[in-house]
């Protein structure tokens, strides 16, 4: 068994495998070294958020039962997580604190509610997502300016780095044999090897296996084929120096939760193991024909923003100095719908598309792989994403001005939504919103 990717998903995918399969030979082919894509550079943040829209994966055969077992899925993930970093002893600074949503204007309120009014409707109640008075959220955390806010229990907040570092020792533990600084350039399946198993080429060389997996995620743009599967959405961030225990008493957020804003180009952010505001968000957000920016390097623009957005929701952490500032990228499907597909006759199968969620649901997606290889009918092979398939994304130079129109939309929309001291701005402000969703087909 040979799977592409040695990070999240390839990882977990081929840490299960060997469990349900400890004879199976099962190797990972990384072009770098593990977790040097996004799952080394990630936010942190082990969350059950959505992966796609409900309405999108309730056209699959299960409906809306397979949608709540989906859901319901992701949020045992978390659980799942704790366990094996306790039983691996992946030291990874694993709290299970919950995830906040904050809005900070009247209109980030209004989409709250209305996210509420939605999770009702599909039957979701406080043990899965509760709102938060304006003094409720306070409590948990001091965000300048904040109104309110939703939290949801099922999330937790790691280090990345060291879960993925930890994860690849696991892998290694059971058996698995990961080959780093060996880039594949062409996945090819069965029929058209002229051989027996599909084939993944490298500068070195063939490897022929009887499967091979795409986990590559924001990467997968790089593969012959593949170009217009994922976009390959880049994302920012900053970390501040440790902050002192007077500035930590104003901010409160003993708990530990991960964060985020409601503004249509969102921030997340947390609070780190030794002490420091994690912040990310959208810099640059696409590069043109699906290229990527090994080095992870930050513009001074979008690090200036970051910091700017500390200041503004954190007054206690102004004089802070920034210690890092990064990039990555993530794989963005046409209808952020994340998939897990498996052709036995073709010997090949992928996950991934998790817009930018994948710390979590590539652990489900990692298991859920494993037993379509290994052939097993479960649960897990039952729900809705396995099989989903996205349209391609639009070619070139459609692709760009779609993207970076949608962001300037949404840059727009929050402006005027900050200062909006009219119905009329607010109206603009949600017209411009609107579009920006139509474009994009971001599920809500």
């Amino acid at each position: 068994m040979c799977i592409v990717g040695a990070g999240y998903t390839g990882l977990w995918t081929a840490y299960y495998l060997k469990g349900i399969r400890p004879d199976l030979r099962v190797v990972v082919l990384e072009a770098a070294f593990a977790g040097f894509g996004a799952s080394g550079r990630n936010g942190g943040w082990v969350t059950a958020e959505n992966i796609g829209a409900r309405d999108k994966y309730a056209r699959q055969p299960s409906g809306a039962t397979g949608v709540r077992a989906l859901e319901a899925a992701l949020r045992a993930t978390v659980a799942e997580i704790e366990r094996v970093c306790g039983a691996e002893e992946i030291s990874c600074d694993f709290v299970a604190g919950g995830r906040l949503a904050v809005a900070t204007t009247p209109a980030q309120l209004a989409r709250l509610r209305a996210s509420l009014e939605e999770a009702r409707a599909w039957g979701d109640g406080e043990d899965v997502l509760a709102f938060l008075s304006r003094e409720e959220l306070a409590g948990r955390v001091n965000v300048a300016g904040a109104l309110g806010g939703l939290f949801a229990p099922h999330s937790a907040r790691v280090q990345p780095a060291s879960l993925v570092a930890g994860l690849a020792a696991a892998a290694e533990h059971r058996g698995v044999v990961i080959y780093e600084a060996t880039p594949v350039t062409e996945i090819l399946p069965s029929m058209a090897t002229g051989g027996p198993g599909a084939v993944a080429r490298t500068v070195f060389g063939d490897v022929r296996a009887r499967a091979v997996l795409r986990c590559t995620e924001g990467f997968t743009a790089r593969l012959p084929g593949a170009r217009r599967a994922l976009l390959p959405m880049n994302s920012s961030m900053v970390v501040t120096e440790p902050l002192d225990e007077a500035a930590w008493r104003e901010i409160g957020w003993a708990g530990c939760e991960t964060m985020s804003d409601e503004a249509h180009a969102y921030m997340y952010a947390q609070r780190t193991a030794d002490g420091r505001i994690a912040i990310g968000g959208r810099g640059v957000p696409y590069r043109f024909g699906s290229t990527i920016d090994d080095r992870g390097e930050t513009s001074p623009a979008t690090v200036a923003a970051l910091r700017a957005l500390i200041r503004r929701l954190f007054p206690a952490a102004a004089a802070a100095k920034l210690d890092h500032a990064w990039s990555g990228v993530l794989g963005v499907p046409r209808d952020w719908c994340a998939a897990v597909n498996f052709d036995a006759g073709a010997g090949l199968g992928w996950a991934g598309g998790y817009s930018g969620h994948g710390v979590l649901a590539a652990n489900l997606a990692g298991r859920t792989l494993a037993d379509l290889v290994a052939g097993d009918s479960t649960e897990l092979t039952a729900l809705p994403w396995v099989g989903y398939h996205s349209r391609a994304w639009e070619p070139e130079p459609a692709r760009w001005a779609g993207v970076h129109g949608l962001y300037a939309l949404y840059r727009a929309a929050d402006r005027l939504e900050g200062r909006a001291e009219s119905a009329r701005q607010a109206a603009l402000a949600g017209v411009l919103g609107r579009v920006g969703d139509a474009i994009s087909g971001i599920p809500h």
